[in-house]
């Protein structure tokens, strides 16, 4: 995992990372932001589920419906960084920024939010919904004339929805199928698929070493490729260090570790020695062991997914900004960026 590599992923424009909750998506997608903001490149963060993770975790004040500079990328072996921006995207705004620049409405648009029509037609038509939001996210990639003096991302990273919604969320086209078969937003989202089916894309899927998460991830993947959205790699996140060796592992699962040398060493270290404190000491080398023996089984099944893996270690400090350079730099390293 140490060994540096070219790059995995050379062709992708637009990163999306998803996995269940809990594995830290989030993270990863901050992680894998500052990874490719290097060598001066732009690169925009953005979050949709209205949550201001992004704000959180660069400890920020809350983001607008707007892209902001956020901070500086890693620096590449030559010492020059990049800057990651950020954008938090809301349907609303995204709509408004839609219907100014495709049909130059303008105070028209603000008027109809107002009135509350952008809400009802994000409620009665959900399908709609993630087409805004999926639409900011293709200008931002495929930035055109429009646009007027927007900035030019080298890459683009959607913290997006969960595992169990990725699907419906990227595959819009077929989202409103039965709502909107002509017009200007069913060509929007027709030209979106095929940015979001191409090989400037993937979709990576985060997971820790648990049953549901892996099984979740091995059905997302069968799900991407269903549809025929480009699978790119599965993240492995909050590994646990892996201190003791196999064959220790095995006698601590088994009850064999000798109680007589653990004693011994206990009073070498100057630590007291009741039956009741080596109990313990047994009782939590046993549920380790038996912890890494489902990892390592796990860790297997990820492997047999036929796809890029990364891993990226369990932080006890937590994540802070430090820990999230950290964390790049880890990517960088095994080739994700």
């Amino acid at each position: 995992m140490s060994e540096k590599r070219t790059g995995d992923w050379p062709q992708v424009r637009l990163h999306v990372v998803t996995g269940k909750g809990g594995t830290g998506k989030s993270t990863v997608a901050a992680a894998l932001a500052l990874a490719l903001a290097t060598r001066g490149k732009n690169v925009l963060l953005c979050e949709v589920e209205g949550r201001q993770g992004i704000a959180r975790m660069f400890d920020v004040d809350p983001l607008p419906p707007e892209e902001r500079r956020l901070t500086t990328g890693l620096p590449a072996e030559d010492g020059t960084p990049g800057v990651v921006h950020a954008l938090h995207i809301d349907p609303e705004s995204a709509l408004l920024e839609y219907l100014s620049l495709y049909y130059k409405l303008g105070r028209a648009g603000r008027a109809l939010d107002r009135f509350g029509v952008i809400e009802f037609a994000t409620t009665i038509a959900p399908g709609v919904r993630d087409v805004l939001l999926t639409g900011k996210l293709f200008e931002a990639v495929e930035r055109n004339s429009r646009n007027k003096g927007a900035i030019h991302y080298d890459a683009v990273v959607l913290d997006a929805p969960p595992t169990g919604r990725i699907v419906q969320f990227l595959n819009v086209s077929n989202e409103l199928a039965g709502l909107a078969k002509v017009g200007p937003i069913k060509a929007q989202s027709d030209t979106m698929m095929t940015l979001f089916r191409s090989p400037r894309t993937a979709v990576h899927l985060v997971t820790v070493l648990e049953e549901m998460p892996v099984q979740e991830t091995s059905d997302g993947i069968a799900e991407l490729r269903a549809v025929h959205l480009p699978v790119g790699g599965v993240v492995v996140n909050l590994i646990r260090p892996q201190d003791l060796a196999a064959d220790d592992l095995a006698d601590a699962r088994s009850g064999s570790i000798d109680r007589d040398r653990v004693t011994a060493d206990l009073t070498v270290a100057g630590m007291r020695h009741e039956r009741a404190i080596v109990d313990g000491l047994l009782a939590e080398a046993r549920d380790h062991a038996e912890r890494r023996a489902l990892e390592d089984s796990q860790r297997t099944l990820v492997a047999d997914l036929g796809v890029p893996t990364y891993e990226l270690p369990r932080l006890p400090q937590g994540v802070d900004l430090g820990a999230l350079y950290e964390l790049a730099a880890s990517l960088r390293e095994q080739g994700m960026a």
